[in-house]
């Protein structure tokens, strides 16, 4: 299975974020999974894909061209894959994607969630999206949700395009669990 991998590029985190990254990319590797992911050498990024790479994983890095001038391309990728953009780089990591994870992240880890989600909604593709829910790091954000779902601007029944996992098994149960939910169409 290919996991794309939505994550942090900040390392000035609570190192507990780091672990649990740690502790997946060694998961996705002794799963016989492969890892693709922004591609940089920085945060929790370069902490999942080292710990992929250490589990005798396969990595797929994709990030744009300006992340490469600016030095931070994570060189030890088997794949890396060097776009014109962001929006070039989200396109091949959603390509790639059996399955998404959001991790713990900022703007930049939102926008890649946010846009799965609404490709889903869209009923662009099926694939799982689980947020891995480190020390409760998503619950603002389901909180939110909740409030786009009680103020209508969302159907509750949205709430089905994405799973959040509290720990690792969970998180790979999701993984495993194809959706067989039927979504209401947009506009209906």
């Amino acid at each position: 299975m290919q996991v794309t991998v939505f994550a942090s590029s900040a390392s000035a985190v609570d190192e507990r974020y780091a672990a649990a990254a740690a502790a997946f990319g060694a998961r996705l590797a002794a799963r016989g999974d492969e890892l693709v992911y922004g591609g940089t050498a920085v945060g929790l990024m370069r902490v999942l894909a080292q710990s992929v790479r250490r589990g005798g994983g396969r990595v797929t890095g994709v990030l744009p061209q300006l992340l490469v001038e600016r030095g931070l391309a994570d060189e030890d990728c088997d794949e890396l894959i060097v776009t014109d953009g962001m929006s070039g780089r989200k396109q091949v990591m959603i390509a790639r994607a059996d399955a998404f994870v959001a991790l713990p992240g900022g703007f930049g880890t939102l926008e890649e969630l946010l846009e799965v989600l609404t490709l889903k909604q869209l009923g662009e593709h099926d694939r799982p999206i689980v947020l891995f829910d480190v020390l409760g790091f998503y619950q603002p954000l389901l909180a939110t949700f909740q409030h786009l779902y009680d103020q209508r601007f969302a159907k509750p029944a949205y709430a089905a395009l994405y799973r959040v996992a509290q720990d690792l098994d969970e998180l790979v149960a999701h993984l495993d669990t194809p959706d067989e939910v039927e979504l209401p169409a947009k506009w209906d």
